[in-house]
């Protein structure tokens, strides 16, 4: 359910009306009424605590909006508040007359829609004779023939509803509608009727319900349980509508209920009781596209007008604006449905879940061992078992490892892959062809069922009608015997037309006509348009894929049936020859193609192990991973741990990994209230826990990795344990390993044990999640005499004093450490004081040290001074994000004038500085100082600051190579003292201007400095204006007059990193 993106009328005010009791009482009332429980994510106390502005916010944020102006209506009203529920209802009524004017007419002004309104209602009442009297002989005056369309209509939609179940599917229909109906407003008897019409979309993946739940939408607003007197509903099949030609709305109807034909006059002018359901909008085909019919639009009945247009008029409103809509639809059509409906609630179809999945193998087998194991194998593939929320995908499941488990075979292999499962599926349905008759008729048949299959796929389309097997020279007795299994069926919805069992199914024939023999390619229609189908490349190309959503998962399958032993099977049981040639094509196109660069992103990496893994041909693996040297991962569920294992383990020039855990895929530590849930969340880390060993023993057979980054990721105790264990065993060369935000906190302690003595480790980062206990056992590594670690970065570690006492103390002993990055650590002065200390000593080999962010005092200052005397090894220093201010810096100045400080780079961005601090600055910078980096980015430091830096500028006892003054406050007026500084300097290379405001005359009076001077300027950072012309010419002319000076635009955001960062940290 999406949150509300506007309220129809504005909550905060009503709510603000309340005292405090009654605020109370609308919360106790609003908790009961919850859909779905979406308050139920929201913890109970910020609910309570909450006043009318915040509950406001939190139900605006976080609630979808119809459903929020109901209840909130139905509350006022039971809390006798009808003031407050007349106020929201005026101000809704406001919008909904807006909205149903601009319906009017989306082109005109508004002073004439109302003129158009009265046209439109007089257009709309030529239809009848007599309006009234249509009314009237609807309501009572001529009730006997009220009764028989009454009676009409209630018989349609039950023919409809009982055609709606195929074998073995009948069981699930009241879990699928029950689970649902509470979430939509006109169903559910405890929403206040809407004070303006629904439009509702019910929106899911292939075959979980989404038609099903519709039509008993249907059945219940027929039965009048929905609507008030005299209840209709229409359906609407999108793929029937796509292949009518020109007719009006009336027509329209009565070809869908032709019984009612006499009556559909008048039962238009009753709208508001009139429900339409619109299915399957992914299957409506418009020549011109989708979004065209919003330009198209149509209000009268009677004019003939494409059935699409009347469609999008419905849709959009301007035909009967007061009906209830209820349309179906798959994901990849959302976006074009979106620029369609009016004032939409969406509701996401998930199907079965995994308790009805379970039971649902439990009432199939019958026998509970064999149930729950056919289970715990379909769940094992994440892939398979997620389509298994569609109740034809569960019978595909059952159906297949049913009739392997009582004839003894080992159905474990069945379930590894989604193409293993529907081949053994599809080819237990047939017993292998032999050669004859049969065969032969087999083979056809399958080729023209695969071809159909493809032809849909490519046009996104999984209804055929008998145009479309005309086109193929198909008749429907060729498809008995996969209509007789179920494999393909007559559709219950659109008469005439034919669908396949489920999606899924269409796509694995679609594979399979790509490796069937030449000699089945013979006896198809010439020119068939089925052969303009794309070719391999085509198929797996990023750009058809990103077009296309139905492409992924038939590459998927057509990678799996290049395996010789499945690609085989199929051959025997239909009795046609198959060649997995394309296999190298495949490859190609997959793996070699520069365009599909298929490791360059996390996507394409997940796409392309999962065309790998569905192989399960390890040949194919090698001679694919042979040349990745970098891999990102993010693991979601089981199948991206199988699919990595399987590809990695063959992987033997990996040099370097990103891992990413999302939440959820180990459970054992996340909080639970129940015991009963914390065993449910135990045996699902059971469920992963194998898959995860597997995937560790990788760093066994990749002896070249040498950088792992872990981030952003939620583990688990037992996970933790078992990555750590395999660390500490295999024989491995990792020389850097970053870890960032991982849960739970104590895993960077475990991580650090199991790196602690390896030799090869250089650099380690520990970040985030504030780590406590992490200091002592880093120091045990640095104390390790293995111990190699150059880098080491601790960002937010709670420490206690006596922590950063060892942590300094360790320094003076080892000597391997020459980069300690301790950003967002908090340092008390006792803890400073020593880290200073510890730079005095002169075993202390640290050369770069970042103190960024560590509430560094001026007490601190005079520490860092007397080390930086003495220390003689620290050429970089970071004290950025301290309130340092302008004594500080004079204190740390003292230090860096002494002869024997080499520190080279000093960053001071955003430390409180004005233009007393660059005096400072300025007087030891011409002092032959060995500085040659500065950033003082995010310091107010004024004219008069820039007039001081800019006097050290001029002198030629100046070192600074650098100058980062990014931020400062400079605007044109100080161009002119720094033009005269750049026209004397011979040593400065690069210069930041970012975010100082100059204008055209401040960039060109450096522009024309840089002309006449010869500049040793190389980098030059400033805040362009792109929209003005003037200053692109200036930028053009001197980049033409200095071909090596590069002119960067400020379009960096320095919110985590300084931009002097770059230079600091190698």
């Amino acid at each position: 359910m999406e949150p509300s993106a506007q309220l129809g009328f504005n909550l905060q005010p009503l709510l603000e009306q309340f005292a405090q009791d009654e605020l109370s009482q609308f919360k106790s009332l609003l908790r009961p009424l919850s859909l779905q429980d979406e308050l139920q994510h929201i913890p109970a106390t910020e609910v309570e605590e909450a006043d009318g502005k915040q509950l406001a916010e939190i139900l605006i944020n976080h609630c979808p909006s119809h459903w929020v102006e109901m209840v909130t209506i139905q509350i006022f009203d039971k809390m006798n508040r009808t003031d407050l529920s007349e106020r929201a209802k005026d101000e809704l009524r406001g919008i909904t007359r807006t909205t149903e004017l601009k319906c009017a007419n989306l082109e005109e002004p508004p002073e004439h829609v109302e003129e158009k309104d009265s046209a439109l209602t007089q257009v709309q009442e030529e239809d009848v004779t007599n309006p009234e009297e249509a009314k009237e002989g609807l309501k009572g005056e001529k009730p006997g023939k009220q009764d028989k369309y009454i009676s009409i209509l209630k018989e349609k939609v039950q023919q409809m509803w009982k055609k709606n179940f195929w074998p073995g599917a009948s069981e699930n229909i009241h879990t699928v509608t029950q689970k649902y109906e509470t979430l939509i407003p006109f169903c559910n008897p405890k929403m206040l009727a809407g004070p303006f019409p629904h439009t509702v979309v019910l929106h899911g993946s292939a075959g979980v319900g989404k038609t099903t739940l519709a039509k008993k939408c249907m059945l219940d607003w027929t039965e009048d349980s929905l609507a008030q007197t005299c209840p209709t509903a229409f359906y609407l099949s999108c793929k029937a509508l796509s292949r009518k030609g020109m007719c009006s709305f009336i027509e329209l109807l009565a070809q869908s209920a032709p019984d009612l034909q006499d009556a559909l006059a008048q039962v238009l002018t009753q709208a508001q009781k009139l429900l339409f359901v619109i299915d399957a909008f992914e299957e409506l085909r418009v020549p011109s596209g989708v979004e065209a019919l919003v330009h198209d639009l149509c209000a009268d009945w009677k004019t003939q007008r494409p059935a699409s247009t009347l469609l999008g008029s419905l849709l959009k409103r301007k035909l009967l604006p007061t009906a209830t809509l209820l349309v179906t639809t798959r994901p990849e059509a959302l976006r074009e449905l979106r620029l369609m409906v009016e004032q939409p609630l969406f509701v996401e179809i998930e199907g079965l879940s995994e308790c009805d999945r379970k039971a649902y193998f439990l009432r199939h087998f019958g026998e509970e061992a064999q149930a729950l194991r056919a289970f715990h194998l379909m769940k094992s593939n994440a892939t398979l078992f997620q389509m298994g929320a569609a109740p034809a995908v569960c019978w595909m499941v059952c159906t297949c490892l049913k009739l392997q488990m009582d004839e003894g075979e080992d159905p474990g292999p069945t379930c590894q892959t989604t193409t293993s499962l529907l081949l053994r599926f599809l080819c237990s349905q047939f017993a292998p062809a032999q050669g004859s008759c049969l065969g032969l008729h087999l083979r056809s048949t399958l080729h023209a069922l695969c071809l159909l299959a493809t032809e849909g796929v490519w046009t996104q389309t999984s209804v055929f009608d008998g145009h479309d097997l005309l086109r193929l020279g198909v008749h429907e007795s060729d498809l008995h015997p996969f209509l007789n299994r179920n494999i393909i069926q007559k559709s219950r919805d659109c008469e005439g037309c034919y669908c396949f069992l489920h999606l899924s199914v269409q796509q694995f024939l679609a594979a399979a006509l790509y490796i069937l023999g030449s000699q089945d390619h013979q006896d198809l229609p010439a020119g068939s348009p089925g052969w303009d189908v794309g070719n391999v490349q085509r198929l797996l190309s990023k750009e058809e894929g990103l077009k296309n959503p139905y492409l992924a998962p038939v590459g998927h399958f057509l990678f799996g049936l290049t395996n010789e032993k499945r690609a085989r099977e199929l051959g025997m049981t239909f009795g046609c020859l198959v060649s997995t040639k394309v296999k190298q094509e495949l490859l190609e196109c997959r793996v070699g193609s520069p365009e599909n660069r298929p490791f360059s992103s996390v996507t394409d990496t997940k796409e392309t192990l999962h065309c790998l893994y569905e192989s399960q041909e390890e040949q194919l693996v090698k001679e694919a991973m042979v040349q990745v040297t970098e891999v990102s991962l993010v693991f979601k569920d089981t199948s991206d741990i199988m699919h990595a294992s399987f590809c990695l383990k063959h992987c033997e020039s990996l040099q370097k990994m990103w891992l990413q855990i999302e939440k959820g895929m180990f459970l054992e530590n996340d909080a639970v209230s129940e015991s009963e849930e914390q065993a449910d969340r135990s045996q699902n880390d059971q469920h992963v826990l194998p898959f995860w060993i597997d995937f560790c023993s990788m760093f066994d057979s990749n002896k070249n990795l040498i950088f792992l980054d872990i981030s952003q990721s939620f583990l688990s105790a037992s996970s933790v344990r078992i990555l750590c264990e395999k660390i500490t065993s295999a024989t491995h060369n990792l020389q850097k390993v970053v870890l960032k935000n991982i849960f739970p906190a104590d895993a960077y302690r475990n991580f650090c044990i199991a790196f602690g003595g390896h030799e090869t480790l250089t650099h380690l980062t520990l970040q985030g999640n504030d780590q406590n206990d992490m200091l002592p056992i880093l120091c045990e590594i640095l104390r390790h005499p293995k111990c190699n670690l150059q880098y080491l970065r601790l960002v937010s570690c709670s420490a206690t004093t006596q922590q950063w006492a060892h942590l300094s103390s360790s320094l003076k002993i080892n000597q391997s450490l020459t980069c300690l990055n301790l950003t967002a650590n908090e340092l008390p002065d006792e803890s400073a004081k020593l880290l200073c200390t510890t730079l005095r000593h002169p075993k202390c080999f640290l050369q770069r040290l970042s103190l960024e962010n560590c509430q560094l005092t001026e007490v601190c200052c005079k520490e860092l001074s007397s080390a930086l005397i003495v220390n003689q090894r620290l050429t970089h220093l970071s004290l950025a994000k301290n309130t340092l201010g302008d004594d500080g810096v004079k204190l740390l100045c003292e230090g860096l004038s002494y002869p024997d400080c080499q520190l080279q780079m000093l960053v001071l961005w955003y430390c409180s500085i004005t233009s007393g601090g660059c005096n400072h600055l300025s007087t030891l910078l011409q002092q032959n100082s060995n500085l040659t980096h500065l950033d003082l980015g995010l310091n107010h430091i004024g004219i008069t600051g820039l007039k001081f830096l800019c006097e050290a500028l001029k002198n030629p006892m100046c070192n600074l190579k650098c100058l980062w003054l990014w931020g400062c406050t400079i605007t044109s007026f100080s161009s002119e003292i720094l033009s005269s500084a750049l026209g004397r300097n011979q040593s400065l290379v690069t210069l930041d201007l970012g975010q100082n405001s100059l204008g055209y005359s401040g960039i060109k009076m450096l522009c024309d400095t840089l002309k006449l001077h010869c500049s040793s300027l190389r980098t030059l950072r400033l805040k362009i204006d792109e929209s003005d012309p003037r200053i692109q010419k200036l930028l053009k002319e001197i980049q033409e007059y200095d071909p090596q000076l590069t002119i960067e635009s400020d379009d960096q955001d320095p919110t985590n990193n300084w931009p002097s960062s770059h230079d600091f940290i190698f």
